[in-house]
């Protein structure tokens, strides 16, 4: 669930954009054919993104936090602190005026695109633009309000979970996680964009 990651990481590129949101929605790579094929590699490039991520060193170890409260689930709730520092990157957003433009785009393009939207995905952009999910990712109370709502959702975690605590405990942990890996994530993702752009 770490849209603002993912929305970064399309590099201004609309239909890259579009597939990049919605890729967790298409499930399997037959579902992913019935898009265009440049709404595909944006799907592809989601999901290049998320093993690079898994994988990451700065990832493994900052899941280890996580895991006593959620297990498996240690590396969703982790992209979520992943956005939560990308959202507070001063290199990247210098004031909180600028992460809102940036999500005002994301969202005036994302509409142009609604008539490719799974159904799910388009229950959740209707959310993420009226609640303005991206800016709110900035914010400590935005991000206890999305682990909330993946509490919820999860089958297997109990409902009288708080993480945010541990994220508070372990600032300084995560926030080197993310500077370690970021810039890595940026680069291979801009690698892979390059690749898939230039396949026919």
């Amino acid at each position: 669930m770490n849209f603002l990651a993912h929305a970064y990481l399309s590099f201004g590129h609309n239909d890259i954009l579009a597939g990049n949101m919605m890729s967790d929605f298409v499930k399997g790579n037959n579902n992913k054919n019935k898009f265009p094929p440049l709404i595909q590699k944006g799907i592809v490039l989601h999901r290049l993104i998320d093993q690079y991520t898994d994988e990451h060193p700065a990832t493994i170890a900052a899941k280890q936090l996580l895991k006593p409260q959620v297990g498996l689930y240690a590396g969703a709730f982790l992209d979520v602190v992943y956005d939560y520092f990308l959202a507070n990157d001063k290199q990247i957003f210098p004031a909180e005026e600028a992460l809102q433009q940036f999500s005002f785009s994301v969202y005036d393009t994302l509409q142009l695109y609604q008539p490719y939207f799974p159904e799910k995905f388009n229950i959740a952009f209707q959310h993420m633009q009226t609640q303005n999910w991206l800016l709110q990712y900035r914010y400590s109370q935005g991000i206890a309000r999305t682990f909330e709502g993946m509490i919820h959702r999860a089958q297997y975690l109990s409902a009288d979970i708080t993480l945010l605590p541990v994220v508070e405990e372990n600032y300084y942990f995560f926030e080197d996680a993310y500077r370690l890996f970021f810039p890595d994530v940026i680069q291979f993702a801009s690698k892979q964009m390059a690749i898939l752009l230039q396949e026919t």
